[in-house]
């Protein structure tokens, strides 16, 4: 019975709308300062949750060793963000951000094996972007590097509680990992196509 309840659970999680979205027109908008509001920015934009936890989801499913996908995604998140608050201005960086959700909720769908370099590359180069967006919505001083932790500690928690959504879940519900999948790559086709 707690199988069902959770497999029900996982649902909206992995299918949050596309209605609180991180970043939506110019990146710099709005600032992140303090522990806090970095803890929180990635639970509050369904691109990003979506992202964190599909790359939790899919490292469970097929990553091995399961840290390796999250890992990587937490350290080029971290560089991405340093990289943008030192100035550098990506172009595409929310049509990257779609990307991702795209292709990580396909290789969710599909329980996809990439050779351990592949994983590690496609995760970092998509938490790059994530981490440059992050980045530019951070303030200056001591305020905006408590939030860029806050930031790392969410994403790695998010990682953590797909590869648990992973083991316990989807592995045993094989429907529920395509379905979940599926719902991810479809917010991610739905965000590019709103870009264009």
């Amino acid at each position: 019975m707690k199988i069902k309840a959770t497999s029900l659970l996982a649902c909206p999680v992995l299918m949050t709308p596309a209605v609180a979205l991180a970043h939506t027109g110019v990146l710099a908008d709005h600032t992140h300062t303090g522990f806090a509001a970095g803890l929180l920015h990635p639970l509050t934009g369904a691109d990003h949750l979506a992202a964190m936890l599909a790359v939790g989801v899919w490292s469970a499913l097929a990553v091995r060793p399961v840290w390796l996908a999250p890992l990587a995604f937490v350290g080029m998140l971290l560089a991405g963000a340093l990289a943008a608050q030192a100035g550098l201005v990506l172009p595409g960086v929310e049509p990257m951000i779609a990307a991702s959700l795209l292709v990580l909720g396909l290789l969710v769908a599909m329980r996809a094996r990439l050779p351990r370099a592949a994983a590690v590359g496609l995760c970092g180069l998509f938490a790059f972007f994530h981490g440059a967006a992050h980045g530019a919505e951070l303030g200056d001083g001591a305020a905006a590097w408590s939030a860029l932790a806050g930031m790392v500690v969410a994403t790695a928690a998010l990682h953590a509680s797909g590869i648990g959504l992973g083991r316990w879940v989807l592995a045993r519900r094989q429907w529920l990992a395509r379905f979940s999948g599926a719902a991810v790559a479809l917010l991610g086709a739905a965000l590019l196509l709103r870009l264009v």
